[in-house]
């Protein structure tokens, strides 16, 4: 509301959406923020923001007064329907025959198939007003909204996503931890999940139980293959089921000490991972946590060094229950060096962090064992122990000045291996400017050194064979490495920023000669540059590019050179209804795939969409003979409504 003196916002939050404790003399936390961009980025909050107390949510006002809240408990049923229909390109002649046959050659054909119906429902139980209990059926997870594209190419390891699942994302931050020994998105496509999540007193607690039919959900391809069937008829059609639990227990101010365990079964995997975390807080500005975890399973692992022809009984049990898989985000091919055994693994992760207005700085440890596995979490690398350290100086905030605030960050650290092998270690130097006109600079650079092993790619060479790399068993670089980046809110309708790096002697990971596999150093180029412009209020519409490659220094060859470029388009017509188009194209694969998507969500819970994805290539390759194709082959598309509808008791 405008008023004479400015303006004002009433805002009216139910009960039974919050979490919180009823009874007398109870206080209640709370705080209210305003980010002004208009005057630089400014945030102003009702209780100041003291940067000298580490923290945020501890920094907050009280209120009194609210003892005579009653509550009630609320039965949230959300029954859902998707109807969709896809085109596709699918082969005419089975893989197997295809690889029997080496002329022939098939070159696909486009089938539309039946119109598919998918019924799902969720459900929702407040037993109190702290804990609640949520339950689905055959949830529908369409792809309301996708991933945004990354590079690919050179990942040596796995790469994170956040969850966007509303189901997942419900008491989210009850499952988190330092060592993510639960990622919610390792639940692929669960036909039925429950969780009771909540916290009575000082103990919060979650439990959460899923059953993913992903696993076993392989392709016609697959299935069809007489030379892979054999391998996966054990795993056919069958679901992984998980299982979470989550304790934690509050003692002091600001301390907690917990437990975290999870547990993963799938035909020929079992995985078991407990330990406990902690946070301690040592005085307004030091806070310090910590996690350690010991982990169990019986599972393929790889070993670089097993040799079948020594154990013939072992390799025919090996290539029987280890269909390949991967190794330090590798996929691995020759079944027969994966071993099917039992295997126990450490994690460990300490952190202790000082922060006060114009100094900083934290120190980390970590690590996981070589055996390590956390089925039902991520986990970027196993055999690797890490150092860090990072401080930072800042001055004082000026709103008036041309800088308003300078942070210098100095950071440092080094990667090992459990036999106490050096990884890779660096040193790096970084500013950042907070500047008028809502401008941010960033810029730095560093140097690195960076060891491969050929045993973390592939095999290790012995007397009686090859190894994975060609020439010498490890490689080491001395990189050094310049970034910037810079970004501005330059008025209510343009926002935009740019970064660009380089790295000097940057691995090519999967360079290959003579068959084999050839690591080497070269030249890394990265770019990004973004925009949003907002014509008026209803209208939102950005664009953003970002370009990785990679020159060998050796041969001068590229070895990757990526482009992406993402546009989208949002207008919303009113608070409730809205159109959205997106359009994403990734250079390594000439592929554009878009999406047109209509939504109403009038409430939480009751929602209709009707959408359009399509999966094109423009002068690529046919995915099933490898031949050339000139202009655009569509790959795929679906056209698909989605309705759901929220029924709410009390009880």
């Amino acid at each position: 509301m405008i008023e004479e003196w400015g303006w004002s916002v009433e805002v009216k939050i139910p009960f039974k959406s919050l979490r919180y404790s009823a009874g007398q003399d109870k206080l209640w936390g709370f705080n209210a923020a305003r980010n002004i961009d208009r005057f630089n980025d400014e945030f102003d909050t009702w209780l100041p923001d003291d940067r000298n107390v580490n923290g945020f949510l501890n920094k907050h006002g009280k209120i009194t007064g609210l003892d005579g809240i009653k509550y009630e408990r609320t039965l949230e049923v959300v029954p859902s329907v998707t109807i969709s229909e896809t085109g596709k390109r699918v082969r005419t002649i089975d893989r197997y025959y295809l690889n029997q046959n080496p002329g022939l050659v098939d070159q696909g054909r486009w089938v539309n198939q039946p119109i598919k119906t998918d019924l799902g429902v969720t459900l929702k139980y407040t037993l109190s007003p702290n804990v609640t209990f949520d339950a689905a059926i055959n949830p529908d997870f369409a792809e309301i909204e996708a991933d945004a594209p990354v590079v690919t190419a050179n990942q040596r390891f796995p790469i994170f996503f956040e969850e966007k699942r509303p189901f997942f994302l419900e008491g989210k931050d009850i499952f988190n931890s330092a060592l993510r020994i639960f990622d919610s998105r390792s639940i692929v496509d669960p036909d039925f999940a429950a969780k009771l999540t909540g916290k009575s007193g000082k103990n919060t607690f979650g439990l959460l139980v899923a059953s993913d039919k992903a696993p076993g959900n392989y392709d016609e391809d697959d299935r069809n293959d007489l030379a892979v069937r054999p391998k996966i008829d054990e795993f056919l059609d069958k679901n992984a089921l998980f299982a979470v639990l989550r304790l934690k227990r509050d003692f002091g101010k600001e301390n907690n000490i917990g437990f975290f365990g999870t547990y993963r079964s799938f035909p020929e995997q079992k995985n078991l991972v407990a330990g406990v975390d902690g946070r301690i807080k040592i005085n307004p500005q030091t806070t310090a946590i910590f996690q350690v975890v010991g982990t169990q399973s019986r599972r393929c692992f790889f070993d670089p060094e097993f040799d079948p022809l020594l154990d013939t009984t072992q390799a025919t049990r090996n290539e029987q229950v280890c269909g390949g898989g991967t190794f330090n985000g590798v996929t691995l091919t020759g079944s027969k060096y994966n071993q099917y055994r039992s295997g126990t693994g450490l994690g460990y992760y300490v952190n202790v962090d000082h922060s006060t207005d114009t100094n900083g700085w934290f120190f980390e440890l970590g690590g996981r064992s070589a055996d390590y596995r956390a089925d039902a979490g991520f986990t970027r690398r196993t055999n690797s122990n890490f150092a860090f350290f990072f401080h930072r100086t800042s001055t004082k905030s000026k709103p008036k000045g041309k800088i308003i605030r300078l942070n210098w960050n100095k950071m440092g650290g080094v990667d090992y291996d459990f036999s106490g092998r050096v990884q890779s270690a660096n040193l790096e130097t970084r500013a950042n400017l907070s500047l008028q006109k809502n401008a941010f600079l960033n810029f730095g650079g560093g140097f690195a050194f960076e060891k491969l092993y050929e045993e973390e790619f592939g095999l290790k060479r012995s007397a009686t064979r090859a190894g994975t790399f060609f020439g010498d068993p490890t490689r080491s670089s001395r990189q050094h490495f310049l970034s910037a980046n810079f970004e501005q809110n330059l008025s209510k309708q343009i926002r935009y920023g740019f970064f660009v790096g380089t790295i000097g002697n940057a691995f090519d990971f999967y360079g290959e000669r003579n068959g084999l596999q050839d690591p080497g150093p070269g030249r890394q180029f990265d770019v990004q540059a973004w925009a949003e412009y907002k014509p008026v209020d209803p209208l939102r519409m950005s664009v953003e590019y970002t370009k990785s490659r990679l020159v060998r220094n050796d041969n001068r060859v590229r070895a990757f050179d990526a482009d992406l470029v993402s546009l989208k388009s949002t207008y919303q017509f009113s608070r409730f209804l809205f159109t959205r188009l997106r359009l994403d194209y990734d250079s390594t694969r000439n592929n554009y795939s878009g999406q047109a998507l209509f939504g109403w969500t009038p409430s939480p819970g009751t929602a209709f969409y009707a959408g359009y994805n399509d999966n094109s290539n423009y002068r690529g390759f046919n995915p099933f003979s490898g031949d050339f194709e000139p202009g655009f082959q569509r790959n795929s598309r679906t056209f698909f409504i989605r309705a759901s509808y929220l029924f709410r008791k009390s009880l």
